[in-house]
């Protein structure tokens, strides 16, 4: 069985794209947000924290998903 699906045209530019920044920059930015978030937290700036706090799962997310692309390739 063959899969004739193929990508948007969107889909690989922004494949192309991303697959330009190296791994390690969503690794470390999902840090960065979480070590933010920690310190807003110890300022008693709670919302604020929380909502910081929750960029870093989708910044990791990006970062899964980079690796699938090159590893795996796009159409």
């Amino acid at each position: 069985m063959t899969n004739d699906k193929k990508e948007g045209k969107m889909a690989k530019e922004i494949e192309n794209y991303t697959a330009e920044i190296p791994s390690d920059a969503f690794l470390w930015s999902a840090f960065t947000v979480m070590t933010v978030s920690l310190t807003l937290k110890m300022l008693q700036k709670n919302d604020l924290a929380l909502f910081v706090g929750q960029w870093a799962a989708p910044i990791l997310l990006m970062g899964v998903y980079n690796k699938i692309v090159k590893v795996e390739g796009s159409d």
